[in-house]
C-alpha cells in the first residue's frame, strides 16, 4: 500500500498527463529508479526497467501505427526515418520536462547527489515506463490514445526537418548496399558506478570498419559508433575518387 501524501503527489502527475490510473501503483513503479529500489529494499519497491523495456516497445508500435495512418504514402524507408526521429532520447526528454516527471521520479541517495533525477537518459527511460504503466493499466486503445496527444506534435514539428539523425540507421542502410551485410555492435567496456555508467561500443562492417563510441547508455554509445563509421566511410570514398582521378 502506498503512502497517502504519495498517492497524492502521483495524482498531480495524473492531471498534467490528463491520464487517470485505476492502480495507481503503476505509476509509482514507472517512476521508480532502481538506485531507489536498490537502497530500500525493504519497502519492496520493484524498479522501472521492466516497465522501460515494455514501453519502448509500445512506443514504437504506437508511433509506427500514427505514421502508417497519417502519411499512407510514405514508402518504408522514409517512415523509419521519421520513426527514428521521434522515438529516441531527445523528444522523451522534451516530454518529461514538459509534465515535470524529475519532481515525481524516485531516484537513490548517490543519484540525487549526482543530479540523476535530471539526467536525459533518466528521464527518457522514465518516460517509457509510463507509456508502459497507461499500457498495462488502460490497454493498447488507452496507450495508443495518449501517444497519439503528446506526440502528434512532434511529428508534425519534425516532419519537414528532423532534429535528430540516427546514425545506426544510415550506416545499416550503407552497409547493406554495398556490403549486403549487417552492421555488428558489440559492448565492450563499462565505466563508472551503478548510478553514473558510461558506456563503450564498437561497431563492425565485414570486419573491415571498426570503430567504437562512449555514451551514457549502450543506445548512445552505438549511435556515437556509428557516426564515427559514417565519417570514415565518407573519407574512405574521398579516397578512393582521388586515386581513380
Amino acid at each position: 500500500m502506498l503512502p497517502k501524501d504519495r498517492i497524492n503527489h502521483l495524482r498531480g502527475l495524473e492531471d498534467m498527463l490528463s491520464y487517470t490510473f485505476n492502480d495507481i501503483a503503476l505509476l509509482h513503479n514507472a517512476l521508480t529508479h532502481k538506485s531507489f529500489a536498490n537502497e530500500n529494499q525493504e519497502l519492496e519497491y520493484d524498479d522501472n526497467e521492466r516497465l522501460e523495456f515494455l514501453g519502448d516497445a509500445v512506443l514504437g508500435l504506437c508511433v509506427s501505427d500514427l505514421l502508417m495512418k497519417q502519411y499512407p504514402d510514405y514508402p518504408e524507408g522514409r517512415l523509419s526515418k521519421l520513426r527514428a526521429s521521434v522515438v529516441n532520447e531527445q523528444p522523451l526528454v522534451k516530454l518529461a520536462e514538459k509534465f515535470r516527471i524529475s519532481n515525481f521520479i524516485l531516484v537513490g541517495k548517490g543519484e540525487e547527489a549526482s543530479g540523476g533525477r535530471y539526467k536525459p537518459s533518466i528521464m527518457a527511460n522514465t518516460v517509457e515506463a509510463i507509456i508502459a504503466a497507461i499500457y498495462l493499466d488502460g490497454g493498447y486503445g488507452t496507450v495508443l490514445s495518449f501517444i497519439k496527444t503528446v506526440f502528434r506534435p512532434l511529428i508534425d514539428e519534425w516532419i519537414e526537418e528532423p532534429v535528430y539523425y540516427d546514425y545506426k540507421t544510415a550506416v545499416q542502410e550503407y552497409s547493406q548496399s554495398r556490403h549486403k551485410v549487417i552492421p555488428r555492435y558489440t559492448l565492450i567496456h563499462e565505466y563508472g558506478p551503478d548510478h553514473d555508467k558510461i558506456f563503450q561500443a564498437r561497431l563492425t562492417i565485414t570486419n573491415v570498419v571498426m570503430t567504437t563510441g562512449i555514451g551514457r547508455s549502450k543506445k548512445e554509445a552505438e549511435q556515437e559508433a556509428a557516426r564515427k563509421a559514417l565519417e570514415e566511410l565518407a573519407r574512405s570514398e574521398e579516397r578512393d575518387v582521388k586515386e581513380t582521378d
